[in-house]
């Protein structure tokens, strides 16, 4: 691979420049793009056009995209797709009963990575959307998947600083960490204006043929009194994708 006068490789600098077009910014100039990624606008200007030949990048005006080639890349080649595909079936039907928002996550490093969400016109307000990250303290689908992590990154999670999304969002390590035992105990997180003030985030886990916690399923709704009736909804999707990912019944029982 070559490499610049600094010594850094060129894929690296092609990775620093995707990794700064974030989701809440899907489009970006190369000037703000060089700033992010921290490279000469020369040097920016010289790799984004490469890679909008390759169609990796795709301009759009006067601003770069994800080229249409990367999606498809990684869609074919995403770990999540067995995932996907099973829950989808379980979460029409919990969106039609539910409606507002349907998502499934997963945990990636010390974030809640969204991988597929349902949603509809009028919706309470979501600050998750797909492919975006959230703190893992902060909703329903994190916290269910905090409360199934190891033990180490438990302890990591409680020992940082947790940003307060509200004044309903728990920081404090004692208050989250029994939490994280009722969630347990329960089998479902309820995080009512933790994120959001008017929403209540519900979430259960997901298992996967070897009885791991593989995900979290949650909804999104308006943070009212009949929020609660929505939890069995969510435990019984769930569980219907636990078991068409393998599963066994005896095991959700």
């Amino acid at each position: 691979m070559a490499r610049s006068n600094s010594g850094e490789s060129v894929l690296s600098r092609m990775v620093r420049i995707f990794e700064a077009i974030d989701p809440d910014t899907p489009a970006i100039t190369v000037t703000e793009l060089a700033r992010r990624a921290d490279l000469p606008t020369a040097t920016t200007w010289r790799i984004v056009n490469e890679l909008v030949g390759y169609g990796w990048l795709r301009r759009d005006g006067g601003r770069i995209r994800i080229g249409v080639r990367m999606w498809e890349l990684a869609v074919r080649a995403s770990p999540t797709l067995d995932l996907r595909e099973a829950a989808m079936p379980h979460m029409e039907d919990l969106h039609g009963v539910v409606g507002h928002h349907a998502q499934l996550s997963v945990l990636e490093h010390r974030e809640v990575l969204s991988i597929e969400r349902l949603s509809a016109r009028g919706a309470v307000r979501n600050l998750s959307r797909v492919g975006g990250r959230l703190p893992l303290h902060a909703s329903a689908s994190g916290l269910v998947l905090l409360a199934h992590a190891s033990a180490a990154l438990q302890e990591s999670v409680l020992a940082d600083q947790m940003r307060a999304f509200t004044p309903y969002t728990i920081t404090e390590p004692r208050a989250l960490r029994a939490l994280l035992s009722d969630i347990r105990h329960r089998g479902h997180a309820y995080c009512a204006g933790f994120i959001n003030e008017e929403a209540v985030s519900v979430a259960a886990p997901v298992r996967d043929r070897h009885d791991r916690v593989a995900a979290a399923l949650s909804v999104i709704v308006p943070n009212d009194p009949s929020a609660r009736r929505v939890v069995p909804a969510v435990a019984a999707a769930a569980l219907g994708i636990s078991q068409a990912l393998g599963v066994a019944r005896s095991s959700q029982s």
